[in-house]
């Protein structure tokens, strides 16, 4: 299906103003990493303060992630994503606050993990609520979830480029007040949408020792893949800072990494056309091949400025397609009631590998030299690429309780 035809089909569901809370309410979690390092290290004079307080955030949401979804797959999303909402918008206001006073770091911390804990998780329930949705039929579901894929991409590369923007023709804390205002607003008008989930509670489900068992081999395989996707993101940042440093030009990482965001959204552009009988288990394979190839070009690119873009751009359009399909065999192989828990336990998985291999690309750029980076992007590339290959098969990724995906 085109994208065009992806969109109608939404538009029929929830009538359209879903996608745009969707889009306005995922920003914020694009925003808050960025902007608190800029205003942190700003404020502080230490890219160290900066990034302590930015990895509160990030351990924050990875470990509140699942929880908040778990509460929306019991509780319902309208009452879950509203508290989260709400409680993210304030803790975003604080931390601003606790920052602009110059306040000791512990209390500038404790602001940055609330808002990590309090992330309202709108792609994950946006991504459970399109496959709910869908009630089951694969290619509707295949159709919703790919163009979910796409509006994540395009607030993956909006989230800092706005951030960025206003930090430099106002000031950071710009950045954060408006993350804060949207997820106040914005997340709170998508939780509240009619479309939203009303809950499962445990007591109501049949069979609920089996039907509630989350933690599955195919489930587990897909966690690896996207904790190795991101050690690739946490590398990658770190190479593009190194490099663009070394080659005189450091304001560029940025416009350099947003690049990468543009290839990765007009990749999400073309797997939205890809045939449904193409299935997700061939598409993983060939979408790990692709990251490793683009990946393998990244060695060598550091010599010159316009290398490194075209190379990163080669990245990036491996980046989508692999992210929509591990997406797609989530929704296939966990219980229809734990749909939320499971989506968010994924991005919690992305977040912690991209933490951890942005302190290993540092190590290694310090020891090894400002190329060293790419070196863990191509080692997690490849290891990615294996995991594929040996265990990527459409029998391992069948759909499950089908039953549970009927309406």
């Amino acid at each position: 299906m085109s994208v065009a035809v992806n969109f109608r089909l939404a538009r029929q569901l929830t009538g359209g103003r879903v996608l745009l809370w969707s889009l306005l309410g995922r920003l914020p979690n694009a925003m808050s990493p960025i902007g608190t390092l800029l205003l942190v290290s700003r404020n502080t004079g230490t890219v160290w303060s900066g990034s302590l307080v930015a990895g509160a955030l990030a351990a924050g949401q990875a470990v509140g992630g699942p929880i908040v979804g778990r509460l929306a797959d019991r509780r319902g999303q309208r009452t879950t994503g509203l508290a989260a909402a709400l409680a993210n918008a304030v803790a975003l206001v604080a931390l601003v606050v606790a920052s602009e006073r110059g306040l000791a770091l512990g209390w500038q911390i404790a602001p940055a993990a609330l808002t990590g804990l309090s992330v309202p998780l709108v792609g994950p329930l946006s991504r459970s609520r399109w496959a709910r949705l869908a009630c089951g039929e694969p290619e509707l579901t295949s159709a919703l979830l790919t163009l979910d894929g796409i509006v994540d991409e395009v607030g993956f590369t909006a989230g800092p480029a706005l951030v960025g923007l206003l930090a430099s023709a106002a000031a950071p804390a710009v950045g954060l007040l408006t993350a804060a205002v949207l997820s106040g607003v914005c997340a709170s008008l998508f939780a509240l949408h009619p479309t939203a989930a009303p809950g499962v509670p445990a007591s109501s489900l049949p069979h609920a020792r089996s039907a509630e068992r989350l933690l599955s081999t195919p489930y587990v395989l897909v966690l690896a893949g996207m904790a190795l996707l991101g050690a690739c993101f946490g590398s990658v940042q770190v190479g593009i800072t190194a490099t663009t440093e070394a080659l005189g030009r450091p304001g560029a990482a940025g416009l350099v990494y947003g690049f990468l965001g543009c290839t990765s959204s007009l990749a999400g552009l073309v797997t939205a056309s890809l045939p449904a009988r193409l299935g997700l288990a061939p598409r993983l394979r060939a979408s790990a091949a692709l990251l490793f190839a683009a990946s393998c070009l990244l060695l060598p690119a550091g010599g010159s400025l316009p290398a490194l873009t075209a190379a990163i751009g080669c990245l990036g359009v491996a980046v989508a397609p692999q992210f929509i399909t591990m997406f797609g065999l989530v929704e296939r192989t966990v219980p229809a009631a734990r749909l939320g828990e499971a989506m968010a336990a994924l991005v919690s998985a992305l977040i912690l590998a991209q933490s951890a291999s942005t302190f290993l690309a540092g190590w290694a750029a310090d020891h090894a030299g400002p190329g060293a980076p790419f070196a863990v992007t191509t080692g997690a590339a490849a290891a990615a690429l294996l995991l594929a290959i040996c265990t990527a098969t459409e029998r391992r990724y069948r759909r499950r309780d089908p039953a549970a995906r009927t309406g």
